[in-house]
């Protein structure tokens, strides 16, 4: 009998704006390279970003805030992104926009807190006495229905687990029979069991069950060492946010009126400060045991400008706390008026007084050698070809208009070589698209040529 596989059709992940994005792009003293980790050209903007990872990664950068500021189309979200990348996956990071705060369901400065509490995570190490081993037996033990009738109860358990060192038999309860079933234990299986809790957590099929199957569906795991009784560091990651939902769920009892009001109420609960102060108590107390350790992560905001006077008021209640993120900012306006003001004109939109608390890192437009090579860079991760007069078009239409109009043509003019029976895209496709669509200047253009035509 012949089998095939049938590959998926889904890609494994989403093609987005800054999937080529896998850091900073710099070399062992700091320096940017031409073009690295997805990143080309902003040597001065990478350089300084580096510095910022540098003093983050050594705790010296937490309660303070950068501003990414420059003109469209420069790569300031890429730089918070690459940021992002070169700190890791345990570090948090999340991102925002400015016009997030005006929730109609919540107030500004509670979206503002909520955001600055996923950024902040509390890594707990727990010691725990645990059962590990390979499961060499699993008995139910059954009893008599104690409430009489014909059917029978699980009085026990008997398990046997095995390790490199020994064996050992253990006698159960029976609610730990369930969980061994919610998991799926089988003989064979490694799994560990806390000696406190009883909680289960299989962590694979034992690696001397390998060769059992021709489909290996299963996740192969070697067997433990030491002994069957160990005690067993277990590191656990959670954000802020994550404790102050767990503790502000109600507690309410499973009536029809509980169940109503729960019903009734708004799809999201304001945290009050009173509960993140009684938080905060409990995490400085485990951090002063050692038993948790604070990871402040990164706090991006996009378009700060669109923040108003009160929002910037509250930010800076929220720099100055003694748990606080490493807060970015991006912008690409130039003087303006502070929104919530009619008369008040500032740089980027933001208040003197919190630009002042600011280090600033500027972007600045690309030169065309540099813009030609992203959008390889994006034809290349979109899985692309073209040719290389196409590559300079691009950059030309890119230099006279902005970079995304540039890569947004990229995939209209796949499709328009697809229709012509060619794999390349080659320059005439991108003319004929680029004909077809406008950018922001040549509508601009347009509509002040026809400006009469249009309704007012």
């Amino acid at each position: 009998m012949k089998i095939e596989e049938v590959k998926s059709t889904v890609r494994t992940q989403r093609i987005s704006a800054h999937s080529h994005i896998k850091g900073l792009g710099l070399n062992a003293e700091g320096v940017p390279l031409p073009m690295a980790a997805g990143l080309v050209g902003q040597k001065a903007a990478r350089e300084a970003a580096g510095i910022v990872v540098d003093l983050i990664k050594t705790k010296k950068m937490a309660g303070r805030a950068l501003l990414l500021a420059g003109p469209p189309g420069t790569g300031k979200t890429a730089i918070a992104l690459a940021i992002a990348q070169e700190l890791g996956n345990k570090v948090p990071f999340c991102p925002m926009v400015g016009s997030e705060v005006f929730s109609s369901e919540i107030k500004k400065t509670e979206v503002l807190m909520e955001n600055f509490r996923r950024s902040i995570g509390l890594r707990i190490r727990e010691t725990k006495e645990v059962y590990e081993g390979e499961v060499t037996e699993l008995t139910p033990v059954e009893t008599e229905n104690p409430m009489g009738g014909y059917g029978k109860t699980i009085s026990n358990v008997v398990i046997g687990l095995k390790t490199a060192k020994g064996t050992k038999q253990l006698k159960l309860d029976p609610s730990i029979f369930e969980a061994l079933q919610k998991e799926k234990v089988e003989v064979g299986d490694v799994i560990y069991i806390e000696a406190n809790s009883g909680a289960v957590k299989r962590q694979g099929r034992s690696d001397t069950f390998a060769t059992e199957f021709d489909l290996e569906t299963e996740e192969y795991v070697p067997l433990p060492k030491g002994d069957v009784h160990k005690k067993k560091e277990v590191i656990q990651d959670v954000t802020l946010h994550d404790l102050d939902v767990a503790n502000a769920r109600p507690q309410g009892g499973q009536d029809v009126l509980s169940m109503m009001g729960q019903l009734m109420k708004p799809k999201k609960t304001e945290i009050t400060d009173k509960l993140r102060m009684e938080i905060n108590k409990v995490v400085n107390k485990y951090i002063d045991q050692g038993i948790a350790e604070l990871v402040p992560g990164v706090l991006f905001i996009d378009e700060i400008h669109m923040l108003d006077l009160e929002t910037f008021t509250y930010l800076h209640k929220s720099l100055e706390s003694p748990i606080a993120p490493i807060v970015i900012f991006a912008t690409n306006r130039g003087r303006c008026v502070i929104r919530g003001t009619t008369d008040i004109v500032s740089p980027h939109g933001i208040p003197l007084d919190l630009l002042d608390r600011l280090l600033i890192i500027r972007t600045l437009p690309y030169h065309s050698s540099e813009m030609e090579q992203i959008i390889k860079l994006r034809a290349q991760t979109e899985g692309l070809q073209l040719e290389e007069p196409a590559f300079t078009r691009l950059s030309e239409i890119g230099s006279t208009s902005t970079l995304r109009y540039a890569v947004q043509l990229l995939t209209p003019a796949h499709q328009m070589a697809k229709v012509n029976g060619r794999t390349q895209i080659s320059k005439e496709d991108i003319d004929d698209v680029h004909a077809l669509f406008l950018d922001a200047k040549r509508s601009s253009k347009h509509l002040s040529e026809k400006n009469n035509k249009f309704m007012m």
